[in-house]
């Protein structure tokens, strides 16, 4: 535990400093130390909101929310990481969805850990039907396996051009932040699931600890760019780890 504890302490310092939570590198994590796997998405929920309502916070007090680019993709998201959350899967199920969320996740990322940087964009205005449809699938995935989505929502809210960099940002870390709640109340449908997470409370902690440093980093030090690509670098690493466990 003290060592998952610390890798979940480094994660949490790492994903708050680009705005995210966490959640996927949390999740493989757990699988790699094999921890009950019908626990995962709850514990990597949780670390979500405690990690990423630190961000949420600073952004919003810095003025870059942007109500009507977050509200469509929330009003799809909201039920449907409620959904997700309730729906049991099998472990070999689980760990084949993780792995493929992890690949293009870390892929994602890096590939576009060029657009964290402020440049004159023309912002083009997305179809709120386009905007609640991506929102309902990124919150269904979300649920069922224990991410925010932010992770996916920011490249492809990049690729759409839909905001400016630090619009984006806080567009998905109220995402991951509302997502992750959504989802953490569709397992807790599930029976039991309250009572086994108690004995990882060291991991909330860390996280909260981690969290708090991860924001300091982000807004005096280190660029967006820099640590999106240090993140995805470890996101595709643990995806890496568990492909071998599985198709080994």
């Amino acid at each position: 535990m003290f060592i998952l504890s610390i890798l979940f302490f480094i994660t949490a310092i790492l994903y708050s400093s680009v705005g995210f939570g966490g959640g996927s590198t949390y999740l493989a994590l757990l699988l790699i130390w094999d921890v009950p796997y019908y626990i995962f998405p709850v514990l990597a929920l949780i670390c979500n909101i405690i990690v990423v309502s630190g961000n949420s916070i600073n952004y919003i007090r810095t003025g870059n929310l942007n109500l009507k680019l977050l509200l469509p993709y929330l009003i799809g998201s909201i039920p449907f990481a409620f959904i997700g959350g309730s729906i049991s899967l099998d472990k070999e199920v689980f760990e084949i969805i993780l792995f493929l969320v992890l690949s293009i996740a870390g892929f994602l990322l890096l590939i576009n850990s060029n657009s964290y940087k402020e440049t004159k964009l023309k912002i083009r205005q997305i179809p709120k039907y386009i905007s609640i449809i991506i929102g309902s699938i990124l919150g269904l995935l979300s649920g069922i396996v224990g991410i925010g989505g932010g992770i996916f929502l920011s490249p492809i809210l990049f690729l759409l051009k839909a905001g400016y960099p630090r619009q984006i940002a806080t567009t998905a870390s109220l995402f991951i932040l509302i997502n992750s709640i959504s989802g953490v109340f569709g397992q807790f449908t599930k029976q039991n699931i309250l009572n086994n997470i108690i004995d990882y409370w060291p991991l909330f902690i860390l996280v909260f600890i981690g969290g708090q440093i991860g924001n300091f980093l982000n807004l005096k030090f280190l660029s967006n760019k820099l640590l999106a690509i240090i993140t995805s670098g470890l996101v595709i690493f643990v995806a890496i780890r568990i492909g071998l466990k599985i198709f080994s």
